[in-house]
C-alpha cells in the first residue's frame, strides 16, 4: 500500500496558497501550506514532501534561493514553481536547478495537477 503523497504549498499570498492546496486537496493529496521558505524550511515537512510548489518571488527568501538551499542540503525534492512575473531568467535559473515546472499565475488547475502527477509518478519507482 502506497502512502498519500504530501506536497507543501509555499507561498507569501494566501489566496493562492488556499487555493493551491484546495485544488491539491480534491486531487487527493495530503497538502502543508506555509507562507514564507522559512516556515517550510523549520517545519518537519522538509522531510516527508514529496512534491513542493513555490512561488518565485516572496518576502524574504525567494523560491529560487529556496531551490538552492534545499539542493545545498542534499535535497532531490522535486519543485513546482508558481510565479506572477515569469520572466524567461527565472524560468531558466528554477530549470537548470531542476524545477519540474515553472508555471505563471493565474495558472490552470488541470495543468498543475497534470505536472504533480507526472513528477510523482517518475518518482513512483525511486526508493530513498
Amino acid at each position: 500500500m502506497s502512502e498519500t503523497p504530501v506536497i507543501s504549498i509555499v507561498d507569501d499570498d494566501a489566496s493562492i496558497r488556499g487555493a493551491t492546496a484546495r485544488l491539491v486537496r480534491l486531487n487527493g493529496f495530503t497538502a502543508h501550506v506555509f507562507s514564507s521558505a522559512e516556515e517550510f524550511l523549520q517545519s518537519p515537512r522538509v522531510e516527508d514532501t514529496s512534491c513542493l510548489i513555490t512561488d518565485v518571488k516572496m518576502g524574504g527568501m525567494s523560491g529560487l534561493d529556496l531551490q538552492r538551499h534545499l539542493i545545498g542540503l542534499g535535497s532531490r525534492m522535486p519543485i513546482i514553481f508558481i510565479t506572477a512575473f515569469p520572466d524567461e531568467a527565472n524560468k531558466a535559473k528554477a530549470m537548470e536547478g531542476g524545477a519540474a515546472c515553472v508555471l505563471a499565475k493565474p495558472f490552470d488547475g488541470q495543468t498543475l495537477i497534470d505536472c504533480l502527477a507526472q513528477v510523482l509518478q517518475a518518482g513512483a519507482g525511486k526508493q530513498p
